[in-house]
C-alpha cells in the first residue's frame, strides 16, 4: 500500500502511509490510526520491521520512525488526510524513488520476506 503525498515535503511522490504519534498514544495505536486516516484501511500489526532514525531522512527535522508490517482487514483504499492518492502497488512495480527513505524501508521488507 502506497500513498501519494499531497503536501510538502515530497509532494506528489509515493510514500508508505504513516505519520506522527499523538501525545499519550502508543506507536502501535498510531500506525493503525495513521493508515486508516491516509488510506481508509483497517489494519492489524503483524510484526515490527525496524526503526529508522538516520539524521536527514526527513527535511522537517530529526525524525525516528518505527516501521510495522500490517495486514489489511477491512476497507477499500481511499486517499485521506494528507495523501492525494492511495493504491495497492505490486512489489514488482514499486517506484525506485520514494519520499523520505521509504525505498530503503521497502528493500528491507523485501529482504526480510524472502
Amino acid at each position: 500500500m502506497l500513498v501519494k503525498r499531497g503536501r510538502e515535503p515530497f509532494k506528489g511522490m509515493y510514500a508508505l502511509p504513516g505519520g506522527f504519534v499523538e501525545y499519550g498514544e502508543s506507536v502501535e495505536d498510531a500506525v493503525v490510526r495513521e493508515v486508516l486516516e491516509e488510506t481508509g484501511l483497517k489494519t492489524r500489526i503483524v510484526r515490527m520491521l525496524g526503526i529508522y532514525s538516520k539524521p536527514g531522512r526527513d527535511p522537517r527535522g530529526h525524525v525516528a520512525s518505527v516501521v510495522f508490517v500490517l495486514d489489511a482487514e477491512k476497507g477499500s483504499a481511499v486517499a485521506g488526510d494528507d495523501a492525494s492518492d492511495a493504491e495497492w502497488v505490486p512489489l514488482s512495480r514499486l517506484p525506485e524513488e520514494m519520499a523520505f527513505d521509504h525505498a530503503e524501508i521497502v528493500r528491507a521488507f523485501r529482504l526480510s520476506s524472502s
